[in-house]
């Protein structure tokens, strides 16, 4: 996008209360102009052939071919930034895993309806900057990706502890890395940008396509080997000593940090303060920089830290702020960022 330059938007949704709603309140929006809308993948498909917008906005479900199928058809050849507008429904992750860019909830009421606007607002204009990358091949097909082999019987690797940080595009990198690793990995955290409710999901998703255990955190949750937690959304999760190698999480209310709830910087600060046993950071794809001062601080503690490549990156905002200030030890691309760590796991049994 050239700056100044107004985002072009074309709405899809085949409910016209919908698209009154999304169209009435990004037009207020100084840097969106909305040259049209679509009332089925159909339309969409000729609109965006036409209109050749920036971005566009689409419902998950409508009548005749959904939004999922339609991003699994049209993206890899036309490559256009896509923001779901979904309820709270699996199928998101699907349309993320066929090449969508983010997605934005639906509101409930009425009162829920600026925050809403906002937020898509954000995400267009993220989208905007965004690299739109479609499913692999293999991916595309369901051929699964044949996790690392066990790391066994170290018992250095029971006092590890890896904490990971993402955004925009972060849903589908993190499952690229997390499918590559084994069951017995060490103790994770993960803090993932996402709207309230989908955590819970996203986590599930997970946990049902990678090896270790996954779920989403509560206060209170023992950090131990072969369990990856997701941070729930809408709260501050925290790592925190309770004895010299014991840790759990702390998730609560809280004011944000750098502009999130849950945010990476938290997550990543807390263990840069509470963490004496030996720790990884890994930051990846995402708008902005949250995650990179914590880091930073990590790093300045021993930590060994890993940050995702330009190359691969949906938006290359928060792993180059990291990058820029010193805090990443190493980069690579989300597809080697697990072999990345194993490599240096194995350094520590």
């Amino acid at each position: 996008m050239v700056s100044g330059k107004k985002i072009r938007v074309l709405v899809v949704d085949d409910s016209a209360l919908a698209r009154s709603m999304i169209i009435n309140g990004l037009s207020a929006h100084p840097r969106i102009e909305i040259v049209g809308y679509a009332i089925n993948t159909l339309d969409a498909r000729n609109k965006i052939s036409l209109l050749k917008p920036d971005v566009v906005t689409m419902d998950v479900e409508m009548p005749g071919q959904s939004g999922i199928d339609f991003l699994k058809e049209y993206i890899p050849t036309n490559p256009v930034p896509v923001i779901l507008v979904s309820s709270l429904n699996l199928k998101v992750f699907d349309a993320l895993s066929a090449g969508a860019v983010d997605f934005v909830r639906k509101p409930e009421t009425q009162d829920n309806k600026n925050a809403f606007i906002t937020a898509l607002t954000q995400k267009i204009i993220i989208a905007s900057m965004a690299k739109v990358r479609s499913a692999s091949p293999a991916a595309a097909r369901n051929l699964p990706v044949s996790p690392a082999a066990p790391l066994g019987a170290a018992p250095g690797l029971d006092n590890v502890i890896i904490g990971l940080g993402a955004s925009t595009g972060g849903t589908e990198a993190t499952l690229e890395v997390m499918k590559r690793l084994p069951a017995d990995i060490p103790a994770m955290v993960i803090v993932q940008h996402m709207p309230k409710g989908f955590t819970q999901m996203y986590a599930d998703r997970l946990n049902r396509l990678c090896k270790m255990e996954v779920r989403e955190a509560k206060s209170g949750d023992e950090l131990r080997r072969g369990l990856a937690l997701v941070a729930p959304a809408d709260l501050q999760c925290r790592v925190v000593r309770i004895s010299n190698n014991k840790y759990t999480v702390s998730c609560m209310p809280g004011e944000k940090v750098s502009g999130h709830r849950p945010s990476v910087d938290a997550m990543f600060q807390s263990m840069s303060e509470a963490v004496r046993c030996k720790m990884v950071g890994i930051i990846m794809t995402g708008m902005g920089q949250d995650g990179a001062a914590g880091l930073l601080a990590m790093r300045k503690k021993g930590a060994y830290t890993i940050g995702q490549d330009k190359e691969s990156c949906v938006v290359y905002g928060m792993p180059m702020v990291a990058q820029n200030i010193g805090a990443v030890c190493t980069q690579a691309s989300c597809e080697n960022i697990a072999s990345v760590l194993l490599r240096h796991l194995s350094t520590l049994k």
